[in-house]
């Protein structure tokens, strides 16, 4: 199959090509020509939220002019990715059960503990992290906890920073005590406690760009995004996670992604019927 047989209503096989170029080069995302439904439901929108008349109109803009905000505001809302918390329940589980345990025992001395979601979004997957360490581990009210998320979207750090949801979105994976512990309600939107927000630092990053002043790692969370990134984008982000993972540390993926036949460095950890990732020893 190929990009001509899968038709974008309203912008042509060029254009196409070159919003998928736009993204690939600035994101090191691959927008793959079976996604290409995804110009038309985001795209679309997008384009009429900045006052053009077609998706035609913002492309023909877009190759006028040379890299800008304009272009930068496109590729944030083609990657975008679907989030809620505690999503698919288990990597939560994992984390109470074994990681957060293991992690603990290696750092008692020091007192400290590093975890970084490499693809945050809106923010409610550092969040479940975090209320998973608050809310099971009260012995680590002491310990120097230092959560990073990164996101390629400004507006989705902004929204993170915020960490305000509407019903639908705290209604997708938080349980009520959850809820009523560490949010409060305004109106129709629930927001995360100020001291909770205050504990995550929300930054602004490219994966397949610079990586600045990220300590030594315990746990990365990189889930659902190295799908999105070609084969040699993926070798470069694995190595570049091994220079900053802990010895003890783990590295936490989606549950179709793996580091098999991509960075031979790591090795597969089983956990309950899925599996996690460490640096191999020697």
């Amino acid at each position: 199959m190929t990009s001509r047989n899968l038709v974008v209503p309203e912008i042509s096989f060029e254009d196409v090509t070159y919003i998928r170029n736009l993204i690939r080069v600035r994101s090191g995302m691959v927008l793959e020509p079976e996604k290409n439904y995804l110009l038309q439901s985001r795209l679309k929108p997008f384009a009429k939220q900045e006052g053009f008349g077609s998706m035609a109109d913002l492309v023909s803009q877009l190759r006028q002019t040379s890299y800008g905000p304009l272009h930068k505001r496109v590729v944030e809302a083609m990657t975008i990715n679907e989030t809620s918390f505690f999503r698919d329940l288990v990597p939560f589980q994992i984390l109470k059960d074994r990681l957060l345990p293991e992690v603990i025992q290696a750092n008692v001395d020091i007192k400290r503990l590093h975890i970084w979601c490499g693809a945050s979004s809106s923010g409610q997957e550092p969040y479940s992290i975090l209320l998973t360490i608050l809310h099971h581990f009260p012995e680590l009210a002491s310990w120097d906890i230092r959560v990073i998320a990164t996101d390629i979207s400004q507006q989705m750090i902004k929204r993170g920073q915020e960490g305000r949801y509407g019903s639908f979105e705290v209604n997708r994976g938080l349980s009520p005590p959850l809820l009523n512990t560490y949010f409060s309600r305004h109106g129709m939107e629930w927001q995360i406690r100020d001291d909770v927000r205050s504990m995550i630092e929300f930054r602004e990053m490219n994966l397949a760009g610079s990586w600045l002043g990220l300590p030594r790692m315990d746990l990365v969370f990189m889930r659902n995004v190295m799908v999105y990134f070609d084969m040699e984008t993926r070798k470069d982000i694995l190595r570049r996670i091994r220079g900053i993972l802990a010895s003890h540390g783990y590295l936490i993926l989606g549950a179709t992604e793996t580091t098999l036949a991509v960075d031979d460095h790591f090795e597969r950890v089983p956990v309950n019927g899925t599996s996690v990732y460490r640096v191999k020893k020697g």
